[in-house]
């Protein structure tokens, strides 16, 4: 029940982002979820795409550093609070959160969010037993159908 995340390290110089973007727009490759972290020299740019491993094999042939991480995917009601739960669920229950980005879909009244958490197992069962449903990638990619 887990989604692929994959990290990509870039030189934080003007253009780096769009040169990569047009490498995955020359393959046809389209980002679900994106979040981008700066630090001096170097970003680490976090995405969800359509297409995990077709997206890895286009980067490693234009030569990028990257890693593939399995992070949680979860929808949740889009209304005040509704995160509040989920972050109490996780921190109540011991689940560390490492970090965490959101994304939208065609979907109404849901919002949907990414979590990258120290124990995926233990956080799906937590959440699983409240009522809470991670997505897995297959059904990650039918929302945006």
């Amino acid at each position: 029940m887990t989604a692929k995340q994959i990290s990509i390290f870039l030189e934080n110089k003007p253009g780096k982002l769009s040169e990569f973007t047009k490498v995955l727009e020359q393959n046809n490759i389209n980002m679900r979820a994106l979040s981008l972290a700066e630090a001096e020299d170097f970003g680490i740019l976090r995405l969800i795409v359509d297409d995990s491993y077709k997206a890895a094999c286009v980067l490693k042939e234009n030569s990028y550093i990257f890693s593939i991480t399995p992070v949680l995917a979860v929808g949740i009601p889009d209304r005040p609070g509704s995160l509040v739960k989920v972050l109490d669920l996780l921190g109540d229950n011991g689940v560390n959160l490492e970090y965490t980005y959101a994304f939208t879909t065609r979907k109404k009244d849901m919002a949907y969010m990414i979590f990258r958490v120290t124990d995926n197992e233990k956080a799906i069962e937590v959440l699983t037993k409240n009522g809470i449903q991670p997505i897995c990638q297959s059904e990650l990619s039918k929302l945006f159908e």
